[in-house]
């Protein structure tokens, strides 16, 4: 008997071929899912979205040229359905909660086993958020915390920009302005420029201040 049932039709977006040949087969295994279309990057992307209209699109946030936060929020302008997951290999706490407030619908790692993305694009089809348990633990605790102090805390994060916010947590892990500046491919004069604006929003007199309001911002943090 011929299963009629319509299959979920996802789109993949990934700068790396191996991921996006490894992923396709992951998912046109699955009875439910086929690939609909792959892009390389942002532009191609953009392209695509129009063309294949797919029921998910499973994106990473870094590329060599363009930004996979931007993309998100460019979507959301125009399609605010649209399930977006990101599969990323970086850290879930640190950009999970940047994802989500662009506009995407679930966040996942690429260390997590093949049958947890298949479980994440599941519920993130059926309307859900998907996010693994310390993660989202971790992310209502400290919306939990800066919900409770914003009122009389003088040092709200909420003021910084998803960049500034990048960099503070990065502060706060301890890393130094030139390794920060590698990390996100910027120049250190970028990074001094964010610390001075972080500083001038979060009413910081100086660079002590700065980080160690980093280091207790991050502890929120998993540990």
């Amino acid at each position: 008997m011929i299963n009629s049932t319509p299959k979920s039709r996802i789109m993949i977006l990934d700068d790396h071929p191996i991921v996006r040949e490894g992923l396709t087969k992951l998912l046109e295994g699955e009875p439910d899912f086929v690939v609909s279309g792959e892009a390389e990057d942002i532009p191609s992307a953009i392209a695509l979205l129009s063309q294949l209209i797919p029921d998910l699109l499973i994106m990473d946030l870094t590329y060599p040229t363009g930004n996979g936060i931007d993309l998100i929020r460019y979507v959301r302008k125009d399609n605010t359905r649209l399930p977006i997951l990101v599969l990323s290999m970086h850290d879930s706490f640190l950009y999970a909660e940047q994802a989500l407030r662009a506009g995407a619908n679930g966040y996942i790692t690429k260390v997590e086993a093949p049958k947890t993305l298949v479980r994440a694009i599941r519920k993130v089809l059926a309307g859900d958020i998907y996010l693994n348990d310390e993660t989202a633990s971790a992310l209502l605790k400290r919306s939990l915390s800066l919900a409770k102090n914003a009122a009389r805390d003088e040092h709200d994060v909420l003021r910084l920009s998803d960049r500034e916010r990048e960099v503070f947590a990065l502060l706060g892990r301890g890393l130094g302005t030139r390794q920060i500046a590698e990390k996100l491919a910027v120049s250190i004069r970028t990074i001094d420029t964010h610390r001075e604006n972080i500083k001038h929003k979060l009413n910081l007199k100086n660079a002590s201040q700065l980080l160690q309001c980093a280091i207790e911002w991050t502890k929120a943090g998993p540990e």
